[in-house]
């Protein structure tokens, strides 16, 4: 059963599920979600803090990416928390040439980077959601 709010994915992740799995997993329940009350509600727990400062970082910036790309009405304020931003830049990519860092500095949005975590320009999407058929 895939996870239907972030804190449960970051649960999932934090017991031992890959990223690459758990995230995903909620990212399709939450596209597949009817309402904004119902995706509000997707985000609204706090994610547990790990050791893990990218991780913790990473969940501020998908709650704040998500609630701004679906016009929610509010981000959560847990997403603001100051360990929600990370001190070194975290270029996440499998690539570590100069040209990919910069290509990731540019791209990436303004939830995300203002975390000082670098990614693609639409780090979040999937085939199935609405945006990805509308092009966003």
């Amino acid at each position: 059963m895939r996870p239907t709010t972030l804190a449960q994915a970051a649960d999932r992740i934090a017991a031992g599920e890959p990223l690459s799995k758990a995230l995903p997993e909620f990212l399709d329940a939450f596209y597949l979600a009817e309402t904004p009350a119902q995706r509000a509600a997707m985000l609204s727990d706090e994610p547990a803090t790990t050791e893990d400062v990218r991780l913790a970082g990473l969940f501020g910036a998908v709650a704040e990416y998500l609630a701004h790309r679906h016009r929610l009405p509010n981000v959560p304020r847990w997403a603001y928390a100051s360990h929600r931003y990370l001190d070194r830049a975290w270029h996440v990519s499998p690539f570590t040439d100069d040209a990919m860092r910069e290509y990731l500095t540019f791209a990436s949005p303004a939830e995300f980077a203002s975390r000082n975590i670098f990614t693609e320009e639409r780090p979040l999407r999937r085939a199935r959601s609405a945006l990805a058929r509308q092009g966003f």
